[in-house]
């Protein structure tokens, strides 16, 4: 099984600026890289909020024995009321480690990777939804075809979404290695080094997760729970996460106003978020000995003294 290795840990800890006694969050503790990283710059005083929908990494997260630090398993969809429940009411620094985990991919039984044969499932809390085989059991060709275009960017989504209708009329789908062989045969060209299941497997996994519904939930919420001068720091892995990220950080700086509005500088409604720097990329040296980083993005924005406009 495949080390997990968090993506851009020292420059997305960089990012958070953390103070000793801070009150942070980890939206994705994942298997906790990230927040034992945080754990090591936080004082006595510091406290950190860790979430995750993974069960899994749930019960990972609470082998950690230290009293500043609390696990809560929820989407990060849900991280304004897990805040509420635990009394917290503001934040020095927020992270997101968006995506699918090392340890996830790795284990069959989730039916993540079309490179190991297992149940058709793709959920990262198999306690709640319904699974991939589920959903392709039950949804039209039309539907099939626009999840697979719209998330996955696959130019071939007519193709595989009739291959599949097709194919469910003989058997059920149950199984990745199923879906995966069925995928190859219905795409006949693809980029070099690429799976031809690739883009169908993730459109599968991020609508199944509502992966970019969560992103576009939470980060309103993380936003207005950070403190003045507190930072928000995003690690996506495909251009849909990031363009949500990338708009969400422009729209919360000052607003667009008509050209002739006849408004002094010091009128004009101050900006919530401010970017700090441009976005980051992994090393070259990283990307060497963590494949996963190569399309990982970190950005960070920087919270204002503005108050939160909802």
């Amino acid at each position: 099984m495949t080390e997990h290795l968090p993506v851009l840990l020292a420059e997305s800890i960089a990012a958070l600026a953390i103070r000793a006694d801070g009150v942070y969050l980890d939206a994705t503790f994942g298997r906790g890289g990230h927040s034992r990283a945080i754990l090591a710059q936080l004082g006595p005083q510091g406290r950190l909020v860790a979430l995750d929908r993974d069960p899994q990494a749930v019960e990972a997260g609470r082998q950690i024995d230290d009293p500043r630090f609390s696990i809560v398993h929820a989407p990060f969809s849900e991280l304004e009321k897990t805040l509420q429940s635990l009394g917290i009411a503001g934040l020095h620094g927020a992270l997101f480690d968006l995506g699918v985990s090392s340890p996830q991919i790795d284990d069959a039984a989730r039916g993540f990777s079309f490179r190991r044969d297992g149940p058709l499932d793709m959920r990262m809390d198999p306690s709640r939804g319904e699974s991939a085989a589920q959903w392709l059991a039950r949804a039209s060709e039309s539907d099939i075809r626009e999840v697979i275009k719209d998330y996955g960017e696959e130019r071939f989504a007519k193709q595989i979404a009739a291959a599949i209708v097709a194919a469910r009329a003989a058997e059920p789908l149950g199984s990745t290695r199923q879906l995966a062989k069925l995928v190859g045969e219905a795409v006949r060209t693809r980029e070099a080094g690429q799976d031809p299941a690739t883009r169908t497997f993730q459109a599968l996994r991020i609508f199944i997760n509502r992966e970019l519904e969560e992103v576009s939930l939470s980060l309103p919420q993380a936003a207005a729970r950070l403190v003045p001068d507190g930072r928000l720091a995003v690690i996506s892995f495909h251009s849909l996460e990031d363009r949500i990220v990338k708009r969400f950080i422009r729209a919360s700086g000052v607003p667009e106003l008509p050209r002739d509005l006849p408004l002094r500088a010091s009128e004009l409604p101050e900006a919530l978020l401010e970017p700090v720097g441009r976005a980051i990329k992994a090393s070259t040296g990283e990307v060497q000995d963590n494949p996963r980083a190569r399309s990982a993005t970190l950005r960070i924005a920087r919270r204002t003294a503005a108050p939160w406009r909802n």
